[in-house]
């Protein structure tokens, strides 16, 4: 397949949809004349997240849009032979959910909805209850939003689902409750990275991480986009503040590569995973 060029954003988008719309036009713009394959936005691209995680209902709370509306309609025709992943409120009747799309010129390829909802988000957000990947002009690609690549189980069912590329999007904030006076010392921050590293390493797959930047409500949103190979090494980053991550790599190379003496997708040993499908507070 060749090289792809891969691109993650850290940037503010906040409740202004027509805005933030008009922002990603000049940004695809560019990025289609420099040549990026894969664009992973971050979550709450299109409307902004919640300003609070412990109480998200005080203020107004992101618009919700239609998977099959305008908006995602207006991307496709702004990502032409772009591959794009981002993130929005999703309406579904009366429910919302946080959500993602992956989408180019020809259309929406594949959807996720937030599994994992940290703290007080259930009041926000639905959740969503299933992990799959589908295929792309980049090759095969899961989404995680956020809370999601906290638990090795999102990005191993998405990895056994044939993804040998993962799009995490994110609006991460910094630590809520133990904020650091600097960020790079934020235990968030730390976390966001380790988690980043450890799911691409544990899956011998290329991750694409994107995330928010500046501060919603009461949150600050950390940034640090970065590409990871399937070693698990960065091969990309931005810091606290906007910037694009970009790298250029052969993925199915890498990704077998990575797996030419090691395997570990076929060498787990499920048979001793004993307790892997129990409910929560049983033995």
């Amino acid at each position: 397949m060749g090289t792809t060029r891969i691109a993650a954003l850290a940037g503010h988008f906040g409740r202004d949809i027509g805005r933030a719309l008009e922002k990603l036009d000049g940004i695809f713009e560019r990025l289609v004349q420099d040549g990026v394959d894969l664009l992973v936005l971050p979550d709450a691209t299109l409307g902004g997240y919640i300003g609070d995680l412990r109480n998200p209902t005080v203020g107004p709370l992101p618009e919700p849009i239609d998977p099959d509306g305008p908006e995602l309609r207006m991307l496709c025709s702004m990502a032409g032979p772009m591959t794009v992943c981002v993130g929005y409120a999703e309406r579904d009747g009366e429910l919302r959910y946080n959500a993602a799309s992956c989408l180019t010129g020809d259309g929406v390829l594949g959807h996720h909805r937030k599994v994992h909802q940290p703290a007080g988000e259930h009041l926000a957000y639905a959740a969503g209850d299933t992990f799959t990947a589908f295929d792309t002009p980049v090759g095969r690609l899961g989404m995680l939003i956020d809370y999601d690549k906290t638990f090795p189980e999102s990005a191993r069912t998405l990895a056994l689902d044939g993804a040998q590329i993962i799009g995490a999007l994110s609006a991460w904030p910094a630590s809520v409750t133990d904020r650091a006076s600097r960020m790079p010392n934020d235990r968030q921050a730390r976390l966001f990275d380790l988690y980043d590293m450890a799911r691409a390493a544990e899956n011998q797959v290329v991750l694409a991480s994107s995330n928010q930047t500046g501060v919603t409500g009461s949150l600050r949103f950390l940034g640090q986009a970065k590409v990871v190979g399937p070693g698990g090494d960065i091969l990309a980053k931005t810091w606290s503040k906007g910037g694009l991550a970009v790298a250029d790599i052969d993925i199915e190379r890498e990704v077998e590569r990575a797996r030419r003496t090691l395997r570990h997708l076929d060498e787990r040993r499920v048979d001793t995973y004993h307790n892997l499908l129990r409910e929560k507070g049983t033995r």
